[in-house]
């Protein structure tokens, strides 16, 4: 889909109880998160990928916490720690959560 009609997504939030482990966990995968906070809200991290999608992690509270989610994400391997060769990997985030990897 291309042109003014299409739909991308925009912004994705991750609540979880394991902030600093998600951060690195996501951080190893090439994301450069910068820490936020929006007037009295908790502090958290957004990451802008290269399309312009923010990943956000929050720190979870009674309510909020993102459980089953599946992520994939297209990353050059060797940006990765450790590098990932070429090819899927499958990886499982702090919190349990199945992140695909699309190493080129």
């Amino acid at each position: 889909m291309t042109g003014s009609n299409s739909i991308r997504m925009t912004l994705l939030v991750l609540y979880t109880p394991q902030l600093e482990e998600c951060r690195r966990f996501y951080t190893s995968l090439g994301l450069a998160f910068t820490a936020e906070r929006h007037g009295r809200g908790p502090e958290h991290y957004a990451a802008v990928l290269p399309d312009g999608t923010v990943l956000e992690l929050y720190p979870a509270r009674p309510g909020r916490r993102t459980h089953a989610l599946r992520l994939g994400l297209a990353v050059p391997g060797d940006i990765t720690d450790p590098p990932l060769g070429p090819g899927r990997h499958q990886l499982t985030d702090p919190d349990g959560r199945i992140v695909e990897i699309l190493a080129g």
